[in-house]
């Protein structure tokens, strides 16, 4: 079968960055015998800058980059133009390639972008092809923060007509199900988590009092100001965060404001090495999401998790569900530093953080998790078979 899988946004491993979702999936298709081709923008949305790669760097299946402007703001309308010139580019570097190496069986595209998922329709019924849609992040709904919901109806039937021209869609968290339910989509949905690489389980000593980590975007999303407050009402709190964005000089003079210097470590970009050792010296993840996230399972709790750190978030639902069932880690209300603080006191970190690396091995095991996604695809669009279950 040839399987082409469209995604713009996840870092690669080729970059130093640790394999994500789509690197391993199409790895997962290679191993099984199929022919992939990993489809991804030259524009890394992480670091806002291009990609200095060749496309000869996979070695199981073939990458593709697709040209994408520049933008600053992951909130702008710069990045919305963004996305949509690259799906026209996708799509006009698709056709070429289909007619050089053979048009594909299966398109696997993921949502967001809006217009990608689109473009892949229009690509499937041109090749004849199936198309999966596979739900990373509820747009336009996450935009409901920043805009008011009359003004998104246009992007709402983008997404309509994704959902129910889709062959199969899967989810990487339960709670996505309900939203294209929701849209009138009446046929399969399977959830496979975002999954991670666990290797060996690490050999650690956890350190002295709270060591938390924040791995992630500085971004709106991401509520950093409460857990550095938090931080302020914790002595022998430190705090590391690795990553960058909008919200980080904001963050900074809180920082220099509370006098936590010394406490609080912007690490920026760390690549796979770097970040293992930052998390090796750390016995807590954070999960700081805003109160109107629509974020299911991260994929920070799988690098927490992996790294057999604690887990404090202020998600509820399936994440919440997850800590609860593995007893690995707290829960704190968003935007409340006394909670957060209350949560942090609470834990025995050694005890949380081994239960995390528990869960990881049960329910975040990419080895499994995109075994399954195969399984699940190959069944459902190829060999017929008219149930899938996801892994989990």
């Amino acid at each position: 079968m040839r399987v082409w899988i469209e995604n713009p946004f996840d870092n690669l491993p080729v970059e130093g960055y640790r394999p994500q979702r789509y690197w391993l999936m199409a790895e997962a298709f290679a191993r099984a015998g199929h022919d992939a081709v990993l489809w991804t923008a030259d524009f890394n949305h992480t670091t806002k800058a291009k990609r200095a790669l060749s496309c000869e760097v996979a070695r199981t299946f073939a990458l593709e980059l697709v040209e994408e402007p520049p933008y600053a703001s992951n909130v702008s309308i710069g990045r919305m133009y963004s996305h949509y010139r690259y799906s026209r580019a996708w799509e006009r570097r698709a056709l070429e390639y289909a007619a050089d190496h053979g048009a594909p069986d299966v398109i696997i595209a993921s949502t967001p972008p809006l217009s990608a998922c689109a473009a892949a329709r229009r690509l499937a019924r041109r090749f004849g092809a199936k198309v999966v849609v596979d739900v990373m992040d509820a747009w336009p709904e996450t935009f409901e923060r920043v805009a008011p919901k009359w003004a998104l109806w246009p992007l709402r039937r983008v997404a309509k007509a994704n959902y129910l021209g889709a062959d199969l869609i899967t989810v990487v968290a339960d709670r996505y199900i309900d939203l294209v339910r929701g849209y009138g989509y009446k046929g399969e949905v399977s959830r496979f988590y975002h999954g991670i690489d666990l290797g060996e389980a690490p050999s650690r000593v956890h350190p002295e009092g709270l060591a938390l980590a924040y791995v992630g975007n500085l971004g709106r999303t991401y509520d950093l100001k409460t857990v550095v407050r938090a931080i302020a009402e914790l002595p022998r709190a430190t705090l590391d965060i690795a990553g960058r964005g909008e919200g980080e000089e904001p963050l900074r003079r809180l920082v220099e404001e509370l006098g936590l210097g010394e406490r609080v470590r912007f690490r920026g970009y760390l690549g796979e090495g770097e970040m293992g050792a930052m998390l090796s010296g750390c016995n807590v993840g954070i999960v700081p999401m805003a109160a109107d996230s629509f974020v299911g399972v991260p994929y920070k709790f799988c690098d927490y998790a992996k790294a057999s750190l604690a887990i404090v978030s202020s998600l509820g639902g399936e994440s919440a569900k997850l800590l609860a069932k593995y007893s690995a880690g707290a829960l704190y209300r968003p935007s409340d530093p006394a909670s957060l603080a209350r949560a942090l006191n609470s834990l025995d970190p050694a005890a949380c953080g081994a239960a995390a690396r528990r869960m990881a091995e049960a329910e975040l095991s990419s080895s499994s998790i995109y075994s399954a996604y195969v399984n699940c695809v190959v069944g459902r669009l190829w060999s017929g078979a008219r149930f899938c279950a996801g892994a989990g």
